[in-house]
């Protein structure tokens, strides 16, 4: 033990003077594990920006990762199109990871729309090929995860979901060489995986001990799965959550991605959802995920700004 790290133990033992004097020095060390809260109230949650809330206004990917900075997120959520994008324009990926770097920020998952999936061999196929590239691009810039939606399985037979599990631990398995994790991706509109159910099957089944889950407000609603199911959900499985909102109306049946509406003004249950998620001891990143051209009209720091002042007042609430 060094003279500058003492255990609990040691100051509880000690007398009350002396061990207020080492507690008021900021010498005792944090037990094991232990992390700050990040936002105060006892949440441990952290904010990252999905850049699809911003997408519409076309700024590029540098642009977007200033935009993150200066409004004051914790993270950053890209599309993988626009690293994509960036590199065929003559950027750099080292350039790109040192930007996010310099600007504070992590890359804790990305977007990416591959048909792991689908029944379709060759499909298939190729889709392992394209998460591979996409798992590389994101590793060069310090991506942690990658999004695995059903993707082309939105219509069209239901797949067995034994058979999803297996394809999904393909991509765990993926994820093992490079060091960025597959997370499930609830899509509420799609004929597969629109339930919570049904994708903490997929992740279950895997079998795999990185296999995690992305949900999100708007597509848990429109799946028709009900938020008291996040009780039962691990901290570990949810490790990144894309926060929005819905309005009353349109109803359920018709509404659309581009619906959405930033948190709290809406009509979805977000004290509950992010109680349930803090009482499990929830460590998530909440990434605010929008789609609507009303927010693509405006000043796109405008709109960053505002998500995380939303994002932190549900927090708030729910504390």
């Amino acid at each position: 033990m060094s003279e500058q790290c003492i255990s609990r133990r040691d100051v509880m033992g000690a007398a009350g003077l002396a061990a207020g004097a080492l507690l008021a020095s900021g010498r005792v060390c944090a037990v094991a594990g232990a992390q700050p809260s990040q936002t105060g109230g006892g949440s441990r949650f952290r904010y990252c920006l999905n850049t699809s809330t911003i997408r519409g206004q076309k700024l590029g990917l540098a642009r977007e990762i200033d935009v993150t900075a200066e409004a004051g997120y914790d993270a950053i959520e890209p599309w993988v199109s626009s690293l994509q994008e960036h590199t065929r324009s003559g950027g750099t990926l080292r350039d790109i990871r040192k930007r996010i770097e310099d600007k504070g920020l992590t890359v804790e998952s990305a977007i990416s729309f591959a048909r792991w999936i689908v029944d379709d061999d060759a499909v298939r196929a190729e889709a392992v090929e394209q998460v591979k590239r996409e798992m590389d691009l994101l590793a060069q810039i310090g991506g942690k995860r990658i999004a695995a939606p059903p993707a082309g399985a939105t219509g069209g037979a239901e797949i067995d979901l034994l058979k999803a599990a297996e394809r999904y631990r393909a991509l765990l398995e993926l994820g093992d060489q490079t060091g960025v994790v597959p997370q499930v991706e609830v899509w509420g509109p799609s004929k597969n995986l629109h339930r919570l159910g049904q994708s903490m099957f997929v992740v279950i089944e895997s079998g795999h001990p990185k296999a995690c889950l992305l949900p999100d407000v708007y597509h848990t609603y429109k799946g028709g799965s009900d938020f008291h199911g996040f009780k039962t959900i691990s901290s570990r499985t949810i490790q990144v959550f894309h926060l929005n909102d819905y309005p009353a109306d349109p109803p359920r049946e018709t509404i659309r991605d581009g619906d959405r509406v930033m948190p709290g003004d809406g009509i979805a249950p977000l004290t509950q959802i992010l109680r349930d998620l803090r009482d499990n001891g929830s460590e998530a990143v909440l990434s605010l995920e929008l789609f609507s051209q009303v927010y693509w009209d405006k000043d796109p720091l405008a709109v960053a700004r505002e998500g995380l002042a939303k994002m932190k007042a549900a927090v708030q609430a729910a504390a």
